[in-house]
């Protein structure tokens, strides 16, 4: 998650630039004194070695070159601007150039502090555009995962269970959290379970294909295993749930064109939990009826403890909730609202619901500027969308 940046500000960049101008030209100004006083040593020195020497040299154009006394340092008429003589060399031929005057030195920096302070108006721009875009796009992004993924789990969920209240896929519901059974596995049985008697029963269970996220079993997986009953009706059919105990490898028993031809599976040892209704008899379960996985899944309002800042969050099993979409606006972020067949609002009877409304309120990750608003806050968007529970029975009784 990004955190919040702040870069300087105008002012702060003015500070700045005046700071550096006063330094500029103290360094000058230090500079200049440090030159006059290596010139006024030379010149003394010069006087103070030759005194009495009268002699003319030859300077620049052939003329001749005043004597070096101090009573002598005059200005020549070939120069009449310089401080210095013609013929001078070295540091004092240096020191009779003219430089930038202080104000001069002001007005550049001046200018140049306008220039770099509108750079950076426009570098802060465009990083602040840019933060925004980014953001955006993340936030579309959560939107449409969270419309791709909850509506996934929640469409093929039986709420109205099999034969006997409370045996179906919602377990809890309130406003802000719904605890269901979601599928993980589909498997087929390829050798009809002997039934009829007490306690555990064998299931074998095809290598391939088995579809869905899990493609392996484990001690203490939850199953639903298709229980037929009679042939001659639908209104038994329904799911037995139980949990596996063992897992050996076997064998399914085929033939193609009547030769045995026998394919890996997985033998299932299974301690069921007949329903009202179920009866635990030969042929009640065949070979081919389906066999799925499930977890128990939590999804719901969710408080992050590392940035205070609420999410959709899931739980799987007896695990701790972690979040899986977000973040969102606040805690009205994330709204169930449930619905029977006729669009009739409920919210006590699970085994009533067959359609589930979806609001989610998201929040970009930092804050950022926006047009419609003075300095920067998190932008909101939001989705609404309905899913109906496909796998709801739509006949009681069937014919």
């Amino acid at each position: 998650m990004m955190k919040r940046e702040r870069g300087f500000t105008i002012v702060e960049v003015i500070i700045a630039i005046m700071v550096l101008v006063v330094g500029l030209l103290g360094l000058v100004t230090a500079s200049a004194m440090v030159t006059r006083m290596v010139g006024r040593g030379q010149r003394s020195a010069v006087a103070a070695h030759a005194p009495g020497l009268g002699l003319v040299a030859v300077g620049r154009c052939r003329e001749p070159e005043l004597p070096r006394r101090v009573a002598a340092q005059v200005r020549h008429r070939k120069e009449p601007l310089a401080d210095g003589q013609p013929g001078d060399t070295g540091l004092m031929h240096l020191l009779t150039r003219r430089g930038f005057t202080l104000i001069e030195l002001v007005v550049a920096l001046v200018i140049l502090g306008i220039v770099s302070g509108a750079i950076y108006k426009v570098l802060l721009t465009n990083q602040q555009t840019y933060t925004a875009q980014t953001q955006g796009i993340d936030l579309q992004q959560n939107l449409r995962a969270g419309a791709a993924l909850l509506p996934a789990e929640f469409r093929e969920l039986n709420a109205a269970g099999e034969l006997s209240p409370g045996t179906g896929d919602i377990g809890a519901m309130t406003a802000t959290s719904l605890r269901i059974r979601a599928m993980r596995q589909l498997g087929f049985l390829c050798v009809t379970p002997a039934l009829g008697v007490g306690g555990q029963i064998k299931l074998w269970v095809r290598g391939t294909p088995i579809f869905g996220s899990k493609q392996t079993f484990a001690d203490g997986d939850s199953v639903l295993v298709f229980y037929e009953g009679s042939v001659t009706t639908r209104n038994d059919d329904s799911w037995v749930p139980g949990k596996v105990t063992k897992i050996d490898a076997g064998t399914c028993p085929d033939s193609t064109n009547g030769v045995s031809t026998p394919n890996p599976a997985t033998v299932l040892t299974l301690s069921p939990k007949w329903l009202p209704g179920q009866l635990n008899i030969a042929g009640a379960i065949t070979t081919g009826s389906p066999l799925r996985g499930f977890s128990s899944v939590v999804y719901g309002l969710y408080l992050s403890p590392s940035d205070s800042r609420y999410y959709v969050g899931q739980s799987v099993g007896a695990g701790a909730m972690q979040p899986l979409i977000g973040p969102l606006s606040g805690a009205n972020g994330l709204q169930f609202v449930y619905y029977d067949s006729t669009g009739t609002g409920t919210t006590t009877d699970s085994s009533k619901v067959a359609m589930i409304e979806i609001h989610l309120y998201e929040a970009t990750t930092a804050r950022v500027r926006q047009a419609t608003s003075a300095g920067v806050s998190y932008k909101i968007d939001s989705l609404v969308t309905r899913v109906s529970l496909r796998n709801n029975p739509r006949c009681g009784p069937c014919f």
